[in-house]
This record gives structure tokens, sequence and C-alpha cells, in this order.
């Protein structure tokens, strides 16, 4: 079957073996996210014709975007996230569906956190860690790491593969799924390594840490993660390599389509429906 028949019978099918267990809250959100200055959006760059969205794919795949939101490592909003939408390359985007109509038959779903990555925002992580400065969320994200090792310790770096569009952070969430409540700026900040019903409510499997938690607690085969927690990140490796998909052995939660098609190419199109449905 072609790519383009599978992206029409995509929704309809996996929407139906979804039943009502995927949230509204956690599905496409247009209405958020920041405007660009009139006139400016119709010169940021477009996505090439081989990206596409993830919800036009598979819109029962959770989308919860991080990094247009303040709950991320930096405490703000990231640049270059216009609206919470998962873009990605299509190969890639039709793996993930793959992986999510074998999840569906188990009663799980994934959840995605960040999936295409603009170069601006790879460099605001880079100024952000070097501003020592601005600690406001080491608490939860990297409360036993030095900041000033974030580089040495390969946590932040100036190119990430998630800027060549095949490369996702995600997890696995058990059906019904309960929407997570939104992160309030100056809440109590709760380590990324405690407890699962200690840390910021996830409706994640409990994978030993929270996303983008700065600890090696955080590699997917560490052998402190024991029992449920480490069978949770097995579902999750097993599911997705059993699809063509990659592990960063450092985050249980990054996995890289093996056949990417732009593998040394870093694009800096925002993050927002207009670069793909625009062009």
């Amino acid at each position: 079957m072609s790519a383009v028949a599978l992206l029409a019978l995509a929704p309809a099918a996996a929407a139906q073996e979804a039943g009502q267990g995927l949230e509204s809250s956690q599905r496409r959100e247009p209405s958020q996210g920041r405007e660009p200055v009139p006139g400016q959006e119709s010169k940021e760059p477009k996505a090439p014709k081989e990206f596409v969205a993830l919800g036009d794919v598979d819109p029962t795949i959770l989308q919860e975007i991080r990094y247009i939101t303040p709950h991320n490592f930096t405490g703000r909003p990231v640049k270059g996230y216009r609206r919470p939408v998962c873009l990605l390359t299509r190969p890639a985007a039709l793996a993930l569906h793959r992986v999510q109509r074998g999840l569906l038959r188990r009663g799980y779903t994934l959840k995605v956190y960040d999936c295409y990555r603009p170069q601006r925002a790879v460099a605001s992580f880079v100024a952000w860690g070097k501003d020592l400065s601005d600690q406001r969320m080491k608490r939860e994200f990297y409360p036993r790491v030095d900041k000033s090792r974030l580089f040495e310790d390969g946590y932040i770096a100036e190119k990430s593969g998630h800027s060549r569009g095949s490369t996702m952070d995600l997890t696995v969430v058990r059906l019904p799924a309960v929407p997570t409540r939104p992160y309030v700026p100056g809440e109590r900040l709760v380590p990324c390594h405690a407890p699962k019903w200690q840390r910021f409510p996830d409706n994640s499997l409990d994978m030993g840490t929270g996303y983008d938690c700065m600890d090696t607690l955080s590699h997917t085969l560490d052998p402190r993660v024991r029992g449920q927690r480490k069978a949770n990140r097995l579902l999750l490796k097993s599911s997705m390599e059993a699809a063509g998909f990659v592990n960063l052995p450092q985050e249980w939660w990054h996995y890289t389509y093996r056949t990417e098609p732009f593998p040394d190419t870093y694009f800096d199109f925002p993050v927002s429906y207009r670069s793909v449905h625009g062009r």
C-alpha cells in the first residue's frame, strides 16, 4: 500500500481502536502557542515536503509538547515553538503509527513530549547552558548535576538529532489516559529522580525518572531501575525497535528512526502547522 493510502487510512482506523481513552486536552491544540509578529510568518522557512504533522498520520497518539510551555529545564517557552504540535518526517511518522497500533491492542498509547526541534531552539539551549546564573529549574531537572558540567556531560550540545526531523522524545501511557495537569510557574519543584508519587504528575507509566531528567538514572538500562519500572522502559524500547527506531542509551525517552531521510541536515523552520500545511 502506498504512503498516501496509509495516510488516508491511519487516522480513522487508529481512532476507532483507541475508543474513548484519549483525552482531548492532550490532542492537538491549535489555539495555544505564541504568534509571530505581523508579516514574520510569511518570511519563515517552510518544512520540506517530506515533513508531516503527526496528528495527520495518527491522531490517537497523545501530544504533550513540553517546550512550548515553561515546564522544561529552562523554565520558559522555547524559541521556535509556535504550536504544541509534533512534526516529523513522513517515514518516521508512519513508523510511529505502526508502534501505536501494537500498543493500542495492549491497552496503551504513545505520548510524545518533543519531535522535530528547530536549530534556533537548540541554540537557545546552548545560550541557557552558558548562563550559570539561571538555575530556576535545577531542583527538578538537574538536581544532582552542577550546571557548569551540562556540556561536558553531554546534556547540552550545539546540534541535536531532533533538528533532522526523525527523532522524538516519548513515553507510554495506560488507557484510558488521565490528562496531566498544567504546570504552574513558581510551584514547588520535586527532583525528577524522586519516586513517581512525589514527582510532578505525569500520566506516563513509571519509567523511574521524569522526562528530561538530566541524571544517570535516566540511562535506559541503568541497573538501579528494576521491577515494573524496568519492564515499562523495555516495553517502550522493544516496541520502538521493532518498528525501526534506535534508542539513545543515555535517555529512556529518546528515539531516532534508523533510516531517517535527512541524516546530515539540520532544519530551522518553526514548530507550527503552517510549516507543513502552508507550503
